[in-house]
Formats: structure tokens, sequence, C-alpha cells
């Protein structure tokens, strides 16, 4: 099937890319690995006027880690963050969550920032980042601003990005001793597929290495975007780390999901992904292999 008529723009700096959005609004649409886009275009589900492509912006597949946090470039592709650098091998439930996502293929395309910015509630990156406190740098003609997650994402596959903006970094705090995180998903086989559910978790345990000192339990596929539960975080906080008690928070996690998308087996889903994600954090904070 052939392509719709665009424009093609290859901005060869950030500014010029700031530049070219503000000037082409709502009629461009931004081309980066291109993997959801370009079945878009194909399908009709999308037909910009204008394609500004970032391919030639080296600055956004740029990873930096010092002063005890971690900035990740939205261009830095999936087959990248899957295969766990050393500056990210500490974050465990982002590299799990990248090798999940679509092919080898696939992951050596597609972009951190893209699948944040297609925003969808199945997306494989975004359970993760969530539960590391991921912030989101936006740059525009105007200047910088920066965003939590969180209040990033919109029901309906919408975010908060104004036209003219871009998504150009995701800042995370590297985890301290004593932390975990952990990534799982569920689809109707095991590769190539969209998750049915998909769970992330993060775990921070106290001094004593016993006392989980806070976590985050965030969901895909059960609501109209991706959710942390407020819910499970509230019952794990303060209270020393074991099965039960995670078992706990997978059904308090159930009670979050959203009851119009998650039936009776979604709901059986989302508590066993929990339980094991928390297992598996744990056992990560404990120093154990997850």
């Amino acid at each position: 099937m052939l392509l719709p008529r665009f424009e093609y723009y290859q901005p060869s700096d950030l500014g010029e890319a700031c530049q070219v959005l503000a000037e082409l609004g709502d009629s461009a649409a931004i081309l980066a690995g291109g993997t959801d886009l370009l079945v878009n275009l194909k399908t009709r589900k999308a037909s910009p006027e204008h394609l500004v492509a970032l391919s030639g912006l080296d600055q956004l597949k740029e990873i930096n880690n010092g002063g005890g946090s971690l900035r990740l470039g939205s261009g830095v592709t999936a087959g990248i963050l899957a295969d766990g650098p050393d500056t990210l091998s500490s974050l465990t439930a982002l590299i799990q969550g990248a090798a999940s996502l679509g092919s080898p293929q696939i992951r050596n395309r597609a972009t951190v920032g893209g699948n944040l910015c297609s925003a969808r509630s199945a997306a494989d990156l975004i359970p993760p980042l969530l539960v590391l406190g991921a912030k989101l740098v936006l740059a525009s003609s105007k200047g910088e601003r920066e965003v939590d997650l969180n209040d990033f994402l919109l029901s309906g596959a919408r975010t908060i990005l104004a036209p003219g903006e871009l998504l150009t970094a995701i800042k995370l705090k590297a985890p301290a001793a004593g932390s975990g995180s952990a990534f799982i998903k569920l689809g109707q086989r095991r590769a190539m597929e969209i998750a049915r559910v998909n769970a992330a978790t993060s775990i921070a345990l106290a001094g004593d290495g016993k006392t989980i000192q806070s976590a985050r339990v965030a969901l895909g596929a059960v609501a109209p975007r991706a959710i942390l539960s407020q819910k499970a975080a509230q019952l794990l906080k303060g209270q020393t780390a074991s099965e039960e008690l995670f078992a706990q928070a997978g059904q308090a996690a159930v009670e979050d999901a959203s009851p119009r998308t998650c039936h009776e087996f979604k709901c059986e889903v989302v508590s066993v992904l929990t339980r094991r994600c928390l297992m598996q954090s744990w056992q990560q904070a404990r120093g154990q292999a997850s």
C-alpha cells in the first residue's frame, strides 16, 4: 500500500527541529523509529501534511550517567535498552520491558520516546518507567519544561504534548542500594504480541533489609491508560516484605484497574503478575538474582 503524500523535513539539530515544528504546528507528525507511524500512514489512520524526521539528531540517542541520575535521549532504541548496557544495569524493569517489545527488528527501530508518545495503554516501556519515577524533558521553540511521566499520560492514547513540542529526554534517579524492580507481560503468545496485561513494580528496602520503605506498582492494558496502583503502594509501605503481603498487594492492584477493562480473567492476571513482579523486585533488592 502506498504512503499518502507529505513534505519531508530532516532537521540537523534540536533547535532547527523545534523551529520547524513551531512553524508547521498540527499539520506535522514526528518520525522517530517509525514502527507505529509508518503503519498508520499505510493504513490511512494518519495522514499528516508534513513529516519531521529526528534520525539526524545524535543528541537524542545519548545515554548519560552522573551525579546520581540517568538521562536517556528519546531516540535511544528499545534494542539498546534490552541489551542492558552497564549504565542501565540497575534498571531491571526497563531492560525487561524493552526486551519484551516486538521482534529484534522492531526493537532496533523503536525508540523509547516513540513508545511513550504513542501512550498506548499496553505499551511495554511505560509501566517500567512509571515505577522508576521517570521525568520527561519536553522542548519547543519557547524552551524546555520537565514533567512527571504519570502527568504526561492522558487516557485514549493521548499526552499533554503541545503542538510544536517534542520529547527529548527521560530522566531517572539511579536506584539506591536495597532497591529492585521487575516487569512481566502476558500476551497470547511469547513474542511479537501486544500485552493483554503487563505489570511493573519497584521496591526500596529500609536499612534493616526487611521493611519496605517505598514501593510502586504500575499496570498496563487494564485501563484507558497505564496506571500506578496507589492502593497497592499504600498497602506495601512500611510493611515487612513477604509473599503473603505481595499476594495482598496483587488484590489491591486489582481494585485500581478499570472495571470496564479488567474483566474476571484480567483481574486474576493482574493479581498474579503483581505478586510475581514484587517477588522479583524483592529478591533483587536483597541482592539475590531475580
